[in-house]
């Protein structure tokens, strides 16, 4: 096949603004009628997508052995290992062989896949049939179109459009093996979410059992079996032979012992944070410098991208100058850190980033966790088993096609998988829905709103079943209330709402400054193992000599939260009021010391979640107010607001403080992530208790209110801000004062394909937009195409780039751009292997366009809604721009900042 200007008949060059860049050849002699074709024999093809010829418009592939390892795509399968911390090409490689290309096939050989060996069995073949199923030339897969790159976004447009035609043809057939296989791929969803249910209970019965077993070896261990906790090796008696403390057993005795139990607790929580951290650092991936992120991990100390900086600025008479990734030093992140929930909910809404949710970060996130939880520092699991949760979900996509090769159906499963992950920490199936749903989800129809409370009821049955703690509940926090409220306590509620609201926010601020300050230090910043020695010497310094802080978090709250009982040992249960001031002076020094060291936790490089720390800093200020209350009315039984409950009897006749505690836990942490309805439903989940609902959602109420008048972001907010991440929050309400045409940067030849002399453009030509694309960081951008300024089309650049590494002789090869109506052979067989220079099955025919008088209200619900990529603009008809979805993003932050302002 002819493939260079040589082969063809004689052209010229013709006049273009952009010069040489944008070059065009027309034909001397022949117009319209003389065709022009670099084959005699190209078929005819319709420049309308034809709901019957889908197929026909996109790429043919061959199939590829399949390879699955960790660094396989996000949310595809690859060809070949691909490197995801790597950049698409860009100058410097004109073509890639295809092994090479960034952009890979979406589609391999299907032949083992589980929905085709099913319906083999069943005695149908999908390559026979497929052209039997009721007058449709499409097959069951429609989807053939080049994958997603690294940090794009999501085409929801066309994920949805391409199940659509593959459940058509799946439903074509009206036989009993057809309506069989039907039956068979709607229970796919369901088998997989039960799949990812019950694997989410087996690694959090892991994580639990293993933490529990190595946490206490800090303090000590049982001469019995060591990896017996202390209250199961003594049976719960006081004095206990069987248990041995480090400086018993190295023969000290007196101070000594003491100090020798110190100093080897020290050390315990140093060397499991050192551990945790090393793991972390294994999934260590370097972001290219051209693309506008600054960390993909919880570090608030990452030097924001200006809002303003323009990502379009062409060089000196507006030719293409690619920036390369050589010239300036990577961003480097390490997806096993932090929770994960902010990357997770940028992820569900449409973000791509490879190898977040790979099999690699799922094992290192599930060892280091564990260790991060036995050094006893301020942080929590729950955070992690979200992130957890979602990386099971992402690779069990992989057993069925339909999921693994639609990035949108995808997103659903892992929206179930991320409530699964709360279902299990709190042993809320309910409020794991109402998490996704209020929280992480970005696209969550209803059908996806009963498949998660199923994901959620399998999770959290799998593992009461397996029993982690030996005592029936999911939670060690679990807790029940058998008295109910006075009415005086709802001004305390109140209070604690507003205290606990307060709380949060100014935690939040607390980590920024903690952040921007301490984490510049250059020592720092190189070696992330030195700050996490740092917080974990001072968590061992700081913590042994207090009961409270000692504790694991899980044990903490549960102490706190607790009704108090007759046979209690938890300290918190006072006989008389001088009791009362002694346990308040003790709970103080704890809320401080929790405080500070889980300011100073949050953001190091080990799995560290938010939710139950900040739960028992509230809950140590609920606490402390209960008590107080409990001192007043102890004090002043004679007082008309309770002398009627003062009367009874007990030790909580009046004030149940755990009560409290668990009121304000829950505001605290509504005050850090601005959950609110899901928070409401989990405290109710974990009591069980009609009665306390109103005190929760009261509660939970103020702290929001007073949480947003003095921080209006969470801290899952201020993270997605901070890091630059192109997330449109469908929660935002934004007020407008321009036009669509105000924001669309002006339309320059190196950004559209004109074909208005020749629908034949150079290979070369293609190249240096495409990288002109990569060097401003539009990696899912496009390049319209345009004829007299009528806008005909729009090549995505993911597809150009896959289209020119597949040509052999890119520098001389002329591409197809617009089919015309004298290109014949209409009778050519589908399955002929495809001309690599007819480039229009790449090209959308009909891009979604605006024009430029439209308001900013219908661009923002379009940008939200559909899910669009970007935006054509039209003036009179006439192309006028594209906006990108990025670009707007921006903008958006840049009014919110205004109005702040």
């Amino acid at each position: 096949m002819p493939q260079s200007a040589q082969s063809h008949q004689s052209f010229v060059m013709a006049d273009e603004d952009d010069g040489d860049d944008d070059t065009t050849f027309s034909p001397v002699t022949a117009g319209l009628a003389t065709p022009t074709s670099p084959t005699a024999t190209r078929r005819l093809r319709s420049t309308r997508t034809s709901d019957i010829d889908l197929r026909s418009r996109l790429p043919s592939r061959k199939p590829s052995r399949l390879h699955l390892d960790e660094q396989a795509n996000l949310l595809a399968f690859s060809d070949g290992i691909r490197n995801y911390t790597s950049a698409p090409n860009t100058a410097g490689h004109r073509r890639l062989s295809r092994a090479s290309s960034m952009i890979l096939p979406k589609h391999h050989n299907r032949s083992s896949s589980i929905g085709v060996r099913l319906a083999t069995a069943l005695g149908f073949d999908p390559a026979r049939g497929e052209a039997g199923l009721a007058e449709s030339k499409v097959s069951l897969f429609t989807d053939e179109r080049v994958w997603y790159d690294q940090f794009t976004s999501t085409d929801w447009v066309h994920d949805s459009i391409a199940d659509a035609f593959r459940l058509r043809d799946l439903r074509s057939r009206k036989d009993f093996r057809g309506r069989l296989y039907a039956w068979f791929d709607g229970v796919q969803g369901w088998v997989l979410v039960a799949i990812i249910g019950i694997i989410t209970a087996l690694l959090a019965y892991f994580i639990t059992v293993t933490e529990a077993s190595i946490f206490e070896l800090k303090d000590g261990f049982c001469t019995d079996e060591w990896t017996l906790k202390k209250n199961e090796c003594c049976s719960g008696k006081h004095d206990c032979p069987a248990w041995r403390s480090w400086g018993q057993r190295l023969g000290f005795v007196g101070p000594e012992q003491l100090w020798a139990d110190f100093l080897v607790y020290v050390a315990f929580v140093i060397c499991f944070a050192i551990g945790s951290c090393l793991l972390t650092l294994l999934t260590r991936t370097e972001i290219p410098s051209h693309y506008s992120l600054t960390t993909l991990d919880e570090n608030l100390a990452a030097d924001p991208v200006p809002i303003s900086a323009s990502e379009d600025k062409p060089a000196v008479d507006d030719h293409i100058s690619p920036i390369h990734a050589e010239d300036a030093p990577g961003t480097v992140y390490y997806p096993a850190a932090g929770s994960g929930v902010a990357e997770v909910k940028v992820i569900l809404s449409g973000f791509v980033v490879h190898g977040y949710l790979g099999v690699k970060t799922l094992v290192v996130k599930t060892l280091a966790v564990v260790l991060s939880l036995a050094s006893g520092m301020s942080l929590g699991k729950e955070g992690p088993y979200v992130h957890i949760a979602t990386c099971v979900g992402n690779v069990a996509c992989r057993i069925f096609s339909k999921y693994n090769h639609n990035d949108g159906k995808r997103r659903e499963v892992l929206s179930a998988a991320a409530a699964s992950g709360v279902g299990v920490s709190f042993g809320a199936p309910i409020g794991g829905v109402l998490f996704s749903l209020e929280e992480v989800s970005y696209y969550f129809p209803p059908k996806t709103l009963f498949r998660t409370f199923f994901c959620c009821i399998v999770a959290s049955l799998s593992l009461k079943f397996l029993n982690p703690y030996g005592t029936g509940k999911i939670v060690i926090f679990e807790v029940r209330y058998a008295s109910d409220w006075e009415f005086f306590e709802i001004f305390v509620f109140i209070l604690l709402g507003v205290l606990s609201g307060a709380l949060g926010a100014f935690f939040i601020k607390a980590c920024a400054i903690w952040a921007r300050t301490f984490r510049k230090i250059p020592a720092i910043k190189r070696w992330p193992v030195l700050e996490v020695a740092l917080v974990a010497l001072i968590t061992g310094l700081a913590s042994f000599w207090n009961r409270y802080t000692k504790l694991a978090v899980t044990e903490l709250l549960f102490d706190l939260a607790s009704p108090c009982k007759i046979d209690t040992s938890s300290g918190l249960c006072p006989d008389d009021p001088d009791e009362i001031l002694g346990i308040i002076r003790y709970l103080s020094m704890a809320f401080v010391i929790k405080s500070l060291l889980t300011t100073i936790t949050f953001g190091i490089k080990v799995p560290a979640g938010i939710y139950v720390p900040s739960m028992v800093v509230g809950g140590l200020l609920g606490r402390i107010v209960g008590h107080v209350v409990q001192y007043l009315v102890f004090t002043f039984p004679d007082a008309s607001i309770w002398s009627q409950c003062a009367a009874k009897e007990g030790l909580e006749k009046c004030v149940t403080p755990g009560v409290y505690a668990l009121v304000a836990a829950g505001a605290t942490m509504c005050g850090v992530t601005r959950l609110s309805v899901t928070l409401a439903v989990i405290l109710f989940e974990l009591t069980g208790s009609l009665d306390h609902v109103l005190p929760f959602s009261l509660a939970v109420l103020v702290a929001k209110w007073t949480a947003d008048a003095i921080e209006p972001l969470s801290i899952y907010d201020l993270l997605t801000e901070m890091n630059s991440y192109p997330l449109l929050d469908n929660k935002l309400r934004p007020v407008f004062t321009t036009d669509l045409g105000d924001i669309t940067p002006a339309a320059r030849s190196h950004r559209v394909i004109d074909v208005s002399n020749s629908p034949l453009v150079r290979a070369s030509v293609l190249r240096r937009k495409l990288e002109h694309l990569h060097s401003v960081g539009e990696l899912d951008g496009g390049l319209p195409v345009i004829r007299n300024d009528i806008l005909v089309g729009l090549l995505p650049a993911p597809d150009l780039e896959f289209a020119l590494d597949k040509l052999e002789d890119e520098e001389r090869s002329l591409c197809l751009m617009v089919p015309t109506a004298t290109w014949h052979d209409t009778e050519e067989d589908d399955d002929h292997d495809q001309d690599p220079t007819d480039f229009t099955p790449f090209i959308d025919p009909a891009p979604m366009s605006l024009d430029v008088h439209s308001p900013m209200d219908l661009v923002f619900q379009c940008f939200v809604k559909l899910g669009l990529r970007y935006i054509c603009v039209l003036k009179d008809g006439q192309y006028a721009g594209l906006l990108h979805k990025k670009t707007f993003v921006k903008y958006i932050k840049e009014l919110e900042h205004t109005r702040e302002a």
